[in-house]
């Protein structure tokens, strides 16, 4: 079954000012009905530019916006944000502290309905019940937000994007103000929310386990740019340059020398699969996911524990080199290994890629 383009970006830029590099540059990708977008990178790469460009807060320079078949930005066209069929769900809620829940989630398809919406009153009145009830809130419509958790204020925003049923739904770090342990939860739930409504999403997020976690497609920025477009498994497995290995996997660089077939380094020779490079060059990077090194006590080894920290259901290891480079190993926590314990490791190579030298 081919599916329908519910967003396409196509060469989309701005700049804010001549001085200084575009916000976002040259940037193209689409994404399917049905599907949840995660815009991943670092602070000031560009992904709440183009979030806003979406959502028609800002304009580009070059470049358009076609949401559903519809030109929204670009080519001579422009639609206004309230015209592009679409809900926001913003970091800090955005909800009016003296309505309650129930006239919270109504706000935006009462103000449609005087602005000449199809909406009669009673339709109003179901799609508001429609939409607490998908996310879990039906029996608090009476409530104020000051009187709900975060995670229930989140929810509501969430219902208020909803009731109107948009094509499309943007959300930008919409958990970021929540405590950990509700953010795990809620993150799973925004995904099964979006998917059981059948509602498109695009999330803006610098956290690469909830993008990962919750997005069909993850599109990692850097300075403006799109470094890699892809599903999380692929993001993740096979990284397409060497800032998406360092920012989504947070993997080891080993520095690694050519001989023969094979890559030489202070920890064993390998082999590995070319990314971003030139394939005859003779000094490289290797990029060895911390998950991907598997530690043997020895007092002959060649590293040293250096410190370990318990995270749970694993232990991630710091490692010392002898030429005092530092490596990250995660192993489960079944087994600790003491600090200050010699190792040998062995390396899952069919992991390993291989990145230029340097940065």
């Amino acid at each position: 079954m081919v599916q329908s383009v519910i967003l396409r970006l196509e060469g989309i830029t701005r700049q804010f000012s001549r001085s200084s590099a575009p916000a976002v540059n040259n940037l193209t990708l689409q994404l399917n009905q049905g599907d949840l977008l995660g815009l991943l990178g670092p602070s000031g790469c560009g992904k709440t530019t183009l979030l806003r460009l979406i959502a028609g807060f800002e304009s580009p320079q070059a470049g358009m916006v076609t949401m559903a078949d519809r030109t929204v930005a670009g080519a001579g066209h422009w639609v206004l944000p309230e015209d592009r069929d679409m809900g926001m769900v913003f970091q800090d809620y955005a909800l009016f502290p003296h309505l309650t829940v129930a006239k919270n989630v109504a706000f935006g398809l009462e103000k449609r309905q005087h602005q000449g919406s199809r909406h009669t009153t009673k339709q109003v009145k179901h799609l508001t019940q429609e939409a607490i009830a998908q996310v879990g809130l039906t029996g608090l419509e009476n409530r104020y937000p000051h009187e709900l958790s975060g995670g229930q204020q989140q929810r509501v925003a969430l219902a208020r994007a909803l009731a109107p049923q948009p094509d499309l739904i943007l959300l930008d770090e919409p958990l970021s103000n929540l405590d950990s342990h509700i953010r795990l939860r809620l993150r799973q739930e925004v995904r099964e929310i979006l998917k059981a409504t059948g509602t498109s999403g695009v999330l803006v997020t610098h956290d690469q386990e909830e993008a990962l976690s919750i997005a069909d497609w993850v599109a990692v920025m850097r300075n403006g740019h799109l470094e890699q477009f892809g599903t999380p498994e692929t993001i993740y497995q096979t990284p397409a340059t060497r800032f998406v290995a360092e920012f989504v996997t947070q993997a080891n660089m080993l520095p690694a020398t050519r001989k023969g077939d094979v890559w030489e380094t202070e920890i064993g020779c390998f082999g590995g699969k070319w990314q971003e490079a030139e394939e005859n060059a003779r000094i490289a990077d290797l990029m060895i996911r911390q998950e991907d090194l598997l530690l043997e006590p020895s007092e002959a080894g060649a590293l040293v524990i250096r410190d370990r920290q318990f995270l749970g259901r694993e232990h991630r290891y710091s490692l010392v080199c002898l030429s005092g480079r530092e490596l990250y190993a995660r192993l489960p926590a079944d087994k600790a290994i003491p600090i200050g314990t010699r190792v040998n490791v062995q390396v899952t190579t069919s992991a390993l890629q291989v990145f230029p030298s340097g940065y």
